[in-house]
């Protein structure tokens, strides 16, 4: 249950810097963190998979009115990302990946020579140093504010899990914390 004590909303504008700013403010009775793992299958990489609408469903489940959304890949070869869903740009990023950092058969990574390494190896290990130096770019989580129920989101942004190596499961944790309303 939220009291407003004098809520506001307004808008700041600085003509010398060029910026406004929006402010809201709330006094909250009972703050709450919600944990959620999905699991996804994904197909070859790059395989970029909208998260946007789930991660929507569970605040609104939740009614969260004002807070964040965590959203963590917990996975080292599968990156979580903002950016626009237009399939052309996610083409143009796929391969701007595969420029900067190629495929293990085109190019040659520690991690994949099996006569050298010690740890952290499982039967039929896949060679994909790529998709953890790809991974590396683009990082395991991202932090987006939650305002009035909804991701506060800019007009063309989604937020994705992108598989950077192969077709399998993936886990994804949301951790929304906020008010409810």
């Amino acid at each position: 249950m939220i009291s407003h004590s004098r809520p506001c909303s307004y808008i700041l504008k600085d003509a010398d810097h060029g910026y406004t700013s929006e402010k809201h403010s709330f006094i909250a009775r009972e703050w709450i963190v919600v944990n959620e793992t999905i699991t996804i299958s994904t197909r070859e990489a790059p395989h970029f998979v909208d998260l946007t609408e789930i991660v929507q469903d569970l605040i609104q489940r939740e009614g969260i009115v004002i807070g964040s959304a965590l959203v963590f890949s917990k996975h080292t070869t599968a990156a979580v990302v903002v950016n626009e869903h237009e399939p052309l740009l996610l083409e143009d990023i796929s391969e701007l990946l595969t420029r900067l950092i190629p495929h293990t058969e085109i190019a040659n990574y520690r991690h994949d020579d099996m006569r050298i390494r010690t740890v952290n190896l499982v039967e039929d290990e896949p060679q994909n140093g790529h998709a953890h130096c790809q991974h590396l770019l683009l990082g395991s989580s991202i932090q987006i504010p939650i305002k009035a129920q909804r991701l506060d989101l800019g007009q063309w942004q989604r937020l994705f899990l992108v598989e950077l190596d192969r077709s399998r499961s993936r886990q994804v944790v949301i951790q929304i914390s906020g008010i409810q309303g």
